[in-house]
Formats: structure tokens, sequence, C-alpha cells
């Protein structure tokens, strides 16, 4: 009788070259844009006096970034992913120069900064179709949900750490070195792309309307995709509504500033739990295992909304977000394994798009809402819509069925 041999043990994707540049790349990029936020709110406030002044900037950011994302979806399929994904780097890289020389010189232009705000956004609309097809062409099929988790827990890691290094760089040399810390590590992430090479799938050539099409074609297809996407955007929706009406709440019931820093930073600890997670379990109905964990969103809006203690609602904030650190790398697996290649940024493209889309909806619609009927109302509205949509993605055959 023959021996029978035990298959070879899968190599972690870091032991790989290709992903290891890649992730390298990510990882510093990421620590720069964890840093930017709280440096940009301070330096526009600290030289217009204006919340206006800085919703402009964000805006200026997130407009051009909502317009141009099925664009970028296109491209990064027409041609090859990591040429796209270095030429946005660049351009972010000068932006973010552009704005640290501006607050370091001084005298700040508001104009320049929304200016700068504008390309960045624009450059990260092209940038955000590349990452799936440039994990997807760096790793093995049996490593994608390592290497998924990897980029997953490093986002996290940066969560939890770009709050502090951005208080320490303000404090210490003044928030325009957060921007040239940011531009440095764009450099170096296009740097490390430039000596990375992957296989990718030649595309046919149609009309940009004729792509674009298509990719809309693949989302509606795939009942467990399309479905999953409902769920996604009332999750990012009903995260602008805590977002923008969490802050008041825990000045007034939960202890004050302190419970809220406190509860983002147990978020983003819960953050990086699911994302530890995710890099060990695998779970026989992935799509229907992460939509669950998913659903535990509800649970911080409904306590906020019932004035429960501090502790409580903080718990639940993390064990929410751990949530959605275990379905990110989760969810992007399965998209890596089960959408062709030639098409996979173009429906990546359309996940981002409605997942952005639905956040403006929700800084809009908290505050209107909080006025007419009190906090609690937007609060208990989002959490039903969150907790139903995510809940029902069960009740799909497709969720169900794809393991």
């Amino acid at each position: 009788m023959a021996a029978t041999t035990a298959p070879p043990p899968v190599r972690h994707p870091l032991r790989t070259r290709p992903f290891r540049l890649l992730f390298t790349g990510r990882v510093l990029s990421l620590t720069g844009d964890a840093v930017v936020p709280a440096a940009l709110a301070l330096a526009v406030l600290e030289a217009t006096g204006s919340t206006g002044a800085l919703a402009l900037v964000l805006a200026c950011a997130m407009v051009p970034k909502l317009l141009l994302l099925p664009v970028g979806g296109v491209l990064a399929d027409r041609f090859d992913a990591r040429t796209i994904a270095l030429a946005t780097d660049l351009v972010r890289c000068a932006a973010q120069l552009l704005v640290g020389a501006q607050l370091l010189g001084g005298s700040p232009a508001l104009w320049l900064i929304a200016a700068a705000s504008a390309a960045g956004g624009a450059a990260g609309a092209f940038a955000m179709p590349t990452g799936a097809p440039l994990v997807r062409g760096t790793v093995a099929p049996e490593s994608l949900q390592r290497a998924n988790a990897a980029m997953g827990i490093a986002h996290s890691a940066t969560r939890v750490g770009g709050p502090a290094l951005a208080g320490a760089l303000v404090l210490t040399v003044g928030p325009g070195w957060a921007f040239v810390l940011d531009a440095a590590s764009f450099a170096v992430s296009a740097a490390l792309l430039a000596v990375l090479r992957i296989d990718r799938v030649p595309v046919p050539r149609r009309s940009f309307v004729d792509d674009l099409r298509e990719g809309w074609r693949e989302v509606r297809s795939r009942d467990w995709y399309w479905t999953s996407l409902v769920a996604h955007s009332a999750w990012n929706g009903a995260a602008a509504v805590l977002m923008t009406l969490g802050p008041a709440i825990a000045l007034d019931r939960l202890g004050g500033a302190g419970a809220w820093v406190l509860l983002l930073q147990i978020g983003a600890v819960g953050l990086l739990a699911g994302s530890l997670l995710a890099d060990r379990l695998k779970p026989t109905r992935p799509v229907l295992t992460a939509n669950l964990a998913l659903a535990t969103y509800a649970l911080p809006l409904l306590l906020l909304a019932a004035d429960a203690p501090a502790a409580l609602t903080i718990g639940a904030y993390g064990l929410a977000q751990a949530g959605l650190g275990f379905l990110n790398p989760v969810w992007d697996t399965v998209v890596q394994r089960e959408v062709p290649e030639q098409v996979l940024a173009r429906v990546v493209s359309y996940d981002w798009l409605l997942s952005l889309a639905a956040m403006p909806v929700g800084y809009a619609l908290a505050p209107l809402a909080a006025d007419a009927w009190g906090p609690g109302a937007p609060l208990v509205a989002a959490a039903l819509l969150v907790g139903g949509c995510c809940l029902a993605t069960a009740l799909v055959p497709a969720v169900r069925r794809l393991r």
C-alpha cells in the first residue's frame, strides 16, 4: 500500500517577497493617513477659526472621490493596477507635501489646502479599486485570507497609534510635519511599487460606458454581493449618525470628552481584535458570518439612545468594531476569489462607492432628525436599519450557500 503524504503547510504571505513589498508600502501610507485627520482639523481651525472652512476642505476631498470611483475601477481593470497605484501615490505625495509646506510657511492659504485635498481625494478614487487586484496578484489563492487579514491588522494598528502620533507631532513640531510625514510615506510606497511585479489578465478594450455597464452587471449578477452591499451601506450610514451625535451625548451624559476619546480608542482596539480573529478563523459560510458580526453595530446605537452607563456603551462599541474588523478581511477574500480578475477592480469600485455615499447622507440627516425629535430617534432608526439589513442577508439563499 502506498504511503500518503500530508500537503505542505501554506506559507504565510509575508514570507513571499511580492506581498511583503506591497504590505510594507501599505503600512507606511496607512500610518501617514492615520496621522493626517487630526492634524488637518487642528491646522484649518487654527488658521481660519471656522468649522465651515474645515467642512469645505473635507468636502473637497470626498466629492471627487465619490464622483471618480467608477472611473478608477475601469482604469484599474484596463491597465496595470500596480502602475495606477504608483501614480496615485505620487500625486498624493505631492498634495500632502504642498499642504505641509503651506502650514510650515506660517500663512496657509485655504484655497490651496482645499485644492490639494481635492487632488488627494481624486487620486484616492483611482487608488482604492487597485487594492484587491494587487493583493490577488501577489499571493496564492490559499493565502488570500491571511493576506487580507494582515492588511486589516495593519489598518487597525495604525488606527490605534495614529491619533497618538498626530498629537505628538502637533504638540512638538506642528501639524505641518504630519503632512510631510504622510508625503514621505507615499513616496516610499511608490518606490516599493516600482520594483513590484505582478501578473495580470488582459482585458478586452471596449468603450468606457460599456466597461462601466459590465462592472455593474457583475455586481447585479451575484445576489450574495449586492444584498451584502445594501447592508454594508446601511452600516456606513449608521456609523455617520453615531459619529455626528455621539460626541454631544458623551459630553452631556457619559462623563465628558474623556468618555468619547475612550470610546474611540476601545473601538480601535476592537477593530484590531477582529482583524486578528479573521487571521485565524475561517468560517464555513463566510459572508453570512461576517454580515451577522456587522449587525452588532446596532448595540452601541441603542445604548446611546437609552442613556445606558458609559462602560456598557463603550464596551458595546468595541464589540461592534470587532465585527467590522472581522468582516473586512473575510469579505475581501471572498470577493477576490469569486469575482473574475478582469472585472475585479470595477466591482470593488462599486462597493466603495455605495459604502462611502451613505456616509454624507448620515451626516446630513442625523442633526436634522435630532433637532426635530431628539437624538434618540435617529439613533434608534439607525440601529434598526443596520441591524435589520445585516440580519436580513441571512434570508438570501446565495448568502447562505456561499462557502
